[in-house]
């Protein structure tokens, strides 16, 4: 979705969002080791005395639940629902692939990250088909073949979507002598190599401040604008031999030694840290980080969000909502599954947490184009984000071992500007990590 927009720092994971996943063939070892963070079915029981039954919804980071949750109960009587969150997607996916595995334990509806689905769509089976006619046609084309098994089983039903842009301090910008006009500096972003030359000239001039928050951002950014980076449909890796990944690893780290980047790994606490400190000037910026800014730079001015994005468009996290086989109540938690991710419900996630939907109808309605954040100079964020959505030509293919080469991807990125490698021998492991996937 990762769909997240924290509205306090007093709890500083909350604000943030890990892309990585996580092959299920690879967790069954996880069992002896991983506590739980969410709670199980066995949680979701009716009362003996006829009192309503509980569903539990286990999610991570921000899903903009809370208001809606309390709105399902007043309209169902007869059902509480209790939610379960975790900080990140790491937490809670170790938790539901421990309990996948268990075969109990797992949540009434459990939120996937969208690049931890293809493993899910692997375990179908351990999951309710959720195909309905009422939900035909509710999500982007490629949202829903996104929770969809190739012999047609509607596994997830689609949250929100990532369509990026390129959120700036305006007023560092000022400070370098740049444009801070939103208008102005969308041309700045216009390509990766207009948007690295312009880096090339802040740092130039202010020192102390990088031009973006972290390597594995951007990397993940440009990865997301290939079509193929890491398998073709047929589940051959190309990965390591993918002329385009290779370029992607050698801008990033090259645009490192430039000094355009920190060295901070991306959701660590030295970068949450690093919005109060001025630490960078910009960062891709889907519609989800907008909360995680906010969160993580309260009290702090000058944020805004530009009109554009290097190389057209690109596509940055959504999350899904499943219902495990092990549900005691799958018939009522696929009602409320489908009622949290109707149009209606996801403007108002929106709303509260700045989760961009991925129903088709919601897409151009007022509340979602006229929404204006006042936190980002009164950016009209609704009407950015829908336009960097129409943007998005290209989403990559995620097989099953997608979430691990990723996870290898970055790692290999973050080796180099932490100084543990230099970019020929990060490159050589992340060869290694791949090789060892099979």
């Amino acid at each position: 979705m990762d769909t997240s927009t924290p509205t306090s720092s007093s709890s500083t994971r909350r604000h943030r969002r890990t892309r990585r996943g996580l092959a299920l063939a690879a967790v069954t070892v996880l069992l002896a080791g991983v506590t739980a963070a969410c709670g199980g079915g066995s949680d979701a029981d009716s009362g003996d005395d006829g009192g309503p039954i509980t569903l539990t919804v286990a999610t991570f980071n921000e899903f903009g639940y809370e208001d809606l949750l309390t709105e399902y109960m007043d309209l169902h009587p007869d059902i509480k629902v209790v939610q379960k969150k975790t900080g990140t997607w790491e937490e809670h996916r170790d938790n539901l692939y421990t309990k996948l595995a268990a075969g109990s334990g797992l949540s009434d509806v459990e939120a996937i990250e969208g690049d931890g689905m293809p493993a899910i769509l692997e375990e179908a089976d351990g999951f309710v088909d959720l195909s309905d006619p009422e939900v035909d046609g509710r999500w982007l084309d490629w949202k829903q073949a996104a929770g969809t098994t190739t012999d047609g089983r509607l596994i997830g039903y689609g949250t929100d979507i990532g369509p990026e842009g390129i959120c700036y301090r305006a007023d560092l910008f000022e400070k370098a002598g740049l444009p801070s006009d939103r208008d102005e500096v969308a041309p700045l972003f216009e390509s990766w190599d207009s948007y690295f030359e312009t880096g090339k000239e802040f740092v130039a001039t202010m020192p102390d401040t990088a031009w973006y928050d972290a390597s594995k951002g951007v990397s993940q950014a440009m990865i997301n604008q290939l079509e193929f980076p890491f398998e073709q449909e047929d589940g051959t890796i190309v990965a390591t031999t993918n002329p385009e990944v290779r370029d992607v690893f050698d801008t990033v780290t090259s645009m490192q030694a430039a000094g355009l980047a920190t060295n901070l790994d991306q959701w660590s606490d030295d970068w949450v840290a690093a919005f109060q400190k001025d630490g960078f000037a910009t960062m891709a910026c889907p519609g989800w980080m907008l909360g995680v800014i906010q969160g993580n730079a309260e009290g702090v001015e000058g944020w805004d969000i530009a009109n554009a994005f290097p190389g057209g468009g690109g596509n940055w996290g959504g999350s899904f909502l499943t219902v495990p086989a092990q549900s005691e109540h799958p018939e009522e938690a696929k009602a409320l599954a489908a009622w949290l991710t109707a149009p209606e419900q996801q403007l108002k996630a929106f709303e509260a947490k700045g989760t961009f939907p991925s129903q088709v109808d919601a897409l151009d309605d007022p509340v979602l184009t006229d929404q204006v954040n006042e936190f980002f100079n009164d950016a009209p964020t609704g009407e950015i984000l829908s336009d960097r959505a129409q943007a998005v030509t290209v989403q990559p293919f995620k097989g099953p071992k997608y979430a691990d080469i990723i996870a290898a991807f970055q790692n290999a990125v973050l080796r180099v500007d932490q100084g543990q490698a230099s970019p020929d021998e990060s490159w050589d492991t992340f060869v290694s990590d791949v090789e060892r996937l099979g």
